[in-house]
């Protein structure tokens, strides 16, 4: 009996043994039976579009179910179709045999030669099973080049202790506009900065907001280097994107500048001063001292000066030199001064010239809020470019009319003694280079002239006081930017006054306001300015309507 049993022993532990292995077969799965894979280019210019393309395939026998996938751009891209550069995306159940692309774009921006990868998970869980399964992908492609130049223009030697003056330079070829762009500059050890045009956020950072296309810049920075004879200074600088809060570098640039032992210095000197604010109309008598400090003879040099800002060069006068008609420098050499010719150690020369200023408004001028005159002058090896403050120039153009659009004027014309006549006074502010504030604009009513309660526009009424006693009205303008009243809107105001002729002033023409003043400061150089205008009489040389004899008094 024991012996029959045994062999249904035996089937029996088969049956449950082949059980235990169906079922550990209907549970297991394969991660690798969902194939994943992100298609793209492997290379691309610096900020180009580029299209991926993610292909997913079910190749097992199971449904995969609550399916999600991640796509996450590689750094430095800006998705063109999605809001963040790691897009979470729940998908529908995904069939066996079933496949679905899917295409994600984004303009990929980063340094040439730097390797940007994206990556893309999909998680799912196999019908029937508890557990979820992860499959993942990456996609790498390599940044061939960046369509845009970055250069540092700086001198490759320099004296310790002298102002070096560099500049970089950049430029877009790039179809697509950027925007949130910036520039990062690495000073050496050693270094002091002093200014910079345009002015930076720090004194190593500025923010560019828009550069399309075939547009560029520049920065100027001029600064002090000190060291040892023959040390090398390195300077570096990024241009680069702000994505999401981060600096992504698409351009990197270095340079080296050897200090080494001075050997000839130059020095300006304006109207006899070293240090000089300039002021539009101004006649400049300009000085340029050299002197040999090395040990060295110097022999048959030249000297070029070539002066920046709004000079006239039509009152240009010079004894020694010559002008370059094609740019306008100024050149001398050796034949003409005897310093040029010969220079021992520890001799000097000098070279001067006198030229105006414009004092008019100067079409396409580049109005900023800090003007400068500059001179770059190059003697030998040595390039210096001294820099002048200018002065602003404020103007108040005062006018007086009959007819007009502002008010409605009233009374005879011309004018009659013991009647009433009414006129429009307009004041128009205008200033030029710097920004300038505390501006007002005053003047003094004549005896027998009051003003009317008509003042336009409306919201100057508080900024506009007269004074009984003294007679004076005062508008307080306030600030005015530079370029005021020719690259931007000028400040204008209009008011009314009643003139009433006394005897005396019969047959007479009767001033109807004195000179205006206008007076402000100027926010760059910290100096007054002040300028008048002319006073109005009855003539009212700005109304065409009105005739000189019409401004005689009856």
């Amino acid at each position: 009996m024991k012996i029959k049993l045994f062999p249904f022993l035996i089937f029996i532990v088969v049956i449950l043994i082949g059980a235990v292995l169906w079922y550990y077969q209907k549970n297991i799965y394969s991660k690798e039976a969902l194939k994943l894979e992100i298609l793209g280019p492997e290379t691309c210019g610096g900020g180009e579009e580029v299209e991926y393309t993610l292909k997913y395939k079910n190749n097992g026998d199971a449904r995969l179910e609550e399916p999600e996938l991640i796509f996450e751009y590689a750094e430095g891209s800006l998705p063109i179709d999605r809001d963040s550069s790691r897009v979470v995306i729940p998908l529908e159940d995904i069939y066996p045999g079933q496949e679905q692309i899917l295409t994600f774009k984004a303009r990929v921006f980063g340094q040439e030669g730097e390797t940007k990868t994206t990556k893309a998970i999909l998680s799912y869980r196999p019908k029937n099973l508890k557990p979820f399964y992860e499959s993942e992908s990456t996609h790498s492609i390599r940044i061939e080049d960046v369509a845009l130049t970055f250069v540092f223009d700086l001198p490759s030697k320099v004296s310790s202790e002298k102002q070096a003056d560099f500049s970089l330079n950049y430029f877009s070829s790039l179809d697509y506009p950027l925007s949130d762009l910036g520039i990062k500059i690495e000073y050496p050890r050693q270094f002091e900065f002093l200014s910079a045009k345009p002015n930076g956020i720090e004194n190593n950072e500025w923010q560019i907001n828009t550069l399309n296309k075939s547009e560029g810049g520049r920065i100027d920075i001029s600064g002090k280097i000190y060291g040892d004879i023959g040390e090398q200074k390195i300077f570096k600088a990024q241009f680069g994107i702000w994505i999401k809060d981060k600096f992504v570098i698409l351009k990197e640039i270095t340079r080296g500048v050897e200090i080494v032992k001075p050997r000839l210095i130059v020095d300006q000197r304006i109207n006899g001063l070293s240090e000089y604010i300039a002021t539009p109309g101004e006649l400049l008598h300009y000085e340029i001292i050299f002197r040999n400090i090395g040990s060295e003879f110097f022999e048959k040099l030249f000297l070029v000066s070539e002066l920046e800002g709004p000079f006239d060069f039509e009152t240009l006068n010079l004894s020694n030199g010559r002008v370059n008609v094609n740019d306008e420098s100024i050149l001398w050499d050796w034949r003409d001064v005897s310093g040029l010719r010969f220079l021992g150690p520890g001799e000097e020369g000098r070279v001067e010239f006198w030229i105006a200023l414009k004092d008019e408004k100067e079409d396409g001028v580049d109005y900023g809020n800090e003007s400068y005159l500059k001179n770059k002058v190059a003697l030998s090896q040595i390039q210096e470019e001294f820099i002048t403050k200018l002065n602003s120039k404020l103007e108040i153009a005062q006018k007086g009319y009959y007819q007009g659009d502002v008010f409605n004027n009233f009374g005879p014309m011309p004018p009659r003694v013991d009647e009433k006549t009414a006129y429009t006074i307009i004041w128009q502010a205008k200033n030029y280079y710097n920004n300038v504030d505390g501006v007002k604009v005053s003047a003094v009513l004549p005896v027998g002239v009051n003003l009317t309660s008509n003042i336009f526009p409306e919201e100057e009424k508080d900024n506009f006081t007269y004074d009984s006693v003294s007679r004076e009205i005062v508008w307080q303008v306030g600030d005015l930017e530079a370029g005021a009243g020719y690259s931007s809107p000028q400040k204008s105001i209009a008011f009314q006054v009643e003139f009433k002729p006394i005897e005396n002033q019969r047959g007479l023409v009767a001033t109807l306001i004195n000179k205006a003043k206008i007076s402000g400061n100027d926010q760059f150089t910290e100096i007054e300015l002040e300028s008048t205008a002319l006073a109005v009489d009855t003539t009212l040389p700005d109304d065409d309507t009105v005739s000189d004899e019409q401004g005689i008094v009856e």
